[in-house]
């Protein structure tokens, strides 16, 4: 295992840790204060993906999914590029948890005094723990060389959290009406500076 496999395996095990508390937190949430929750397949399929991911992300340091070549020097710009990725976007994915507080969950859900929360990440665009989530993983699949990972982020991933994004601005939209419309014509969607 070379050094950038390294650093992404020690992102990996910290930030997991430091994520554990909110995600059991999340699952609380959403099963006892929820008002409102769709049926969708975009409740359960993208989060299964990026489970399916963090299982790729552990299978790659047993050698699995990964180009032959890929330690190889000519390959450590792209890798270093990744290692960025994965590591910024992980953490940018817990503060946007961490910025949602009693409000964060796990589904597509309107909770019981939910307020619209517009601080921290989310003052720059009105999904970021989605883009995060996309980013850091194809930052994990490109600084391990996986060539089962970045297709996945790409191809299933990314239109996966689009559509659900979607999905949950129209809920908000509904829940909060005219402040939530204000929210959106002032934030873009999932890219800064892009409405």
């Amino acid at each position: 295992m070379d050094a950038i496999s390294i650093l992404v395996l020690i992102n990996l095990i910290v930030s997991t840790s430091a994520n554990w508390g909110g995600a059991r937190k999340g699952l609380k949430t959403s099963i006892t204060k929820a008002t409102e929750l769709p049926v969708t397949y975009l409740q359960k399929i993208p989060p299964n993906v990026s489970a399916l991911v963090f299982v790729l992300i552990i299978l790659s340091f047993f050698g699995v999914g990964i180009l032959n070549d890929y330690a190889d020097e000519k390959y450590l710009y792209i890798r270093t590029i990744g290692l960025l990725l994965y590591v910024v976007f992980s953490w940018l994915q817990i503060k946007s948890y961490k910025t949602l507080g009693d409000y964060y969950t796990q589904d597509i859900a309107i909770l019981k005094n939910h307020q619209l929360v517009t601080k921290g990440p989310y003052k720059f665009i009105r999904h970021p723990q989605y883009l995060s989530q996309i980013l850091s993983d194809l930052g994990a699949g490109l600084a391990l060389g996986s060539f089962l990972i970045v297709p996945i982020a790409l191809l299933l991933e990314l239109p996966l959290f689009v559509l659900r994004a979607g999905l949950e601005d129209k809920l908000l939209e509904k829940r909060f009406g005219e402040e939530y419309l204000n929210y959106k014509k002032s934030t873009p969607f999932m890219i800064p500076f892009i409405r």
